[in-house]
């Protein structure tokens, strides 16, 4: 392209593309996440005080923390070991009372003459099958009393087992399997500002009418002794409270105050920053309290990129196609930080002056500031 004064312009329109793709490759593998994209964090406890105590003291929420298969395990074993251990009050108190050697007296538990049949009687008594083959005589009194403590234990342990299987399986961790964040992070100009934005979206058809939107930047600092140090900065976000009815774009300024405000394009590929954001929210089906989250490291913010738009007006509904949830598309915005932005306003006047050369795979390029800020005005919002 050429200007008014003849002078030759070039503009890399790959300079985003290949960018991310160096950040992609060159760091992403190198750096530890702390936090993974499912929103689990990368932390493990070693020698935490009380060790399997205060785990114990709060058995409940252990078994609603617990993987399925061993809870299903606790399931089954808590039901195996009380059948056994009444079985084997049964058996003694048959064996104390000389039913198993003596078959002509009247028996505490008829038909129990072993520990096969002690087993069966505790088993049918506390499932309530009551065959009508074994039963406990009026005339022992440590064998009713038996069979009464049972009973109660019996209505104890359903109450927590099930209890336990039923509230794990209304976890709000599975309803937060279907609200998520947009893959990526984009940066690009609204009103003529830089804004760092990503996308939250409800996957089911019963909307969430309200939550609350959270961003942190975390950083880690490696100390001269070894040591780690984690720093947290909160960022301002533009519409915290959100109606998630449709698909909403989260949006940070990066203006002054903003810990981003300094970091351009180049400075993304050095730094060591982990952006981690949740929503918060309240389950129409369930009234539970539940959060999504993720995070971003810097390969996963995209420069120059703007959210392609998923929303349509239907004749009788708004339609949202969420099969462009992830996709973005390339927009031109300055290679600049939003720091070197607002240091370098444009003048009123001097049309067609050149920003500093830069180099990009070995090819110098120029570009000119009016053709740029064109393209900037061009940004969707």
């Amino acid at each position: 392209m050429s200007t008014a004064r003849g002078e030759q312009v070039v503009i890399d329109t790959s300079y985003t593309t290949i960018h991310t793709l160096e950040r992609q490759s060159g760091k992403e593998g190198r750096r530890l996440r702390y936090m993974q994209k499912d929103g689990r964090f990368s932390v493990v406890f070693q020698k935490a005080p009380g060790d399997w105590s205060l785990y114990l003291m709060d058995f409940f929420t252990t078994l609603l923390e617990i993987r399925w298969s061993v809870m299903l395990l606790v399931f089954s074993l808590s039901y195996i070991l009380s059948w056994l251990l009444f079985g084997l009050c049964y058996w003694l108190i048959a064996f104390v009372h000389g039913d198993i050697d003596d078959t002509d007296n009247e028996p505490c538990v008829y038909n129990v003459r072993g520990f096969t049949g002690a087993f069966l009687f505790s088993m049918e008594t506390q499932a309530t099958i009551g065959y009508g083959f074994r039963g406990t005589s009026v005339n022992c009194i440590m064998a009713i009393i038996m069979v009464t403590v049972q009973s109660v234990f019996s209505c104890f342990l359903d109450t927590i087992v099930i209890g336990a299987v039923v509230a794990k399986m209304a976890s709000a961790r599975k309803r937060a399997q279907t609200v998520g964040f947009s893959s990526c992070a984009i940066v690009n100009l609204r009103d003529g500002v830089l804004c760092l934005s990503w996308r939250l979206g409800d996957f089911r058809g019963n909307h969430i009418l309200d939550g609350v939107v959270r961003a942190q930047l975390v950083r880690y600092v490696k100390q001269q002794q070894g040591s780690i140090v984690m720093s947290y900065q909160d960022l301002d976000i533009q519409n915290r409270d959100i109606v998630l009815a449709t698909p909403a774009t989260i949006i940070h300024k990066l203006k002054p105050g903003s810990p981003l405000y300094s970091l351009g394009p180049d400075d993304l590929m050095g730094d060591n920053f982990e952006l981690v954001v949740s929503f918060t929210y309240t389950g129409d089906s369930t009234g539970m309290l539940h959060q999504t989250r993720t995070s971003y490291t810097p390969a996963d913010i995209l420069w120059g990129q703007r959210f392609k738009d998923m929303l349509k007006l239907g004749s009788r509904h708004y339609k949202v196609d969420y099969s462009l949830f992830n996709v973005t598309t390339w927009v031109s915005v300055p290679q600049l930080s939003a720091e070197e932005q607002d240091r370098e306003k444009l003048p009123a006047e001097g049309h067609g002056q050149l920003l500093p050369p830069g180099k990009r795979n070995g090819h110098t390029y120029q570009v000119n500031r009016d053709i740029t800020v064109e393209g900037m005005q061009q940004t969707l919002l």
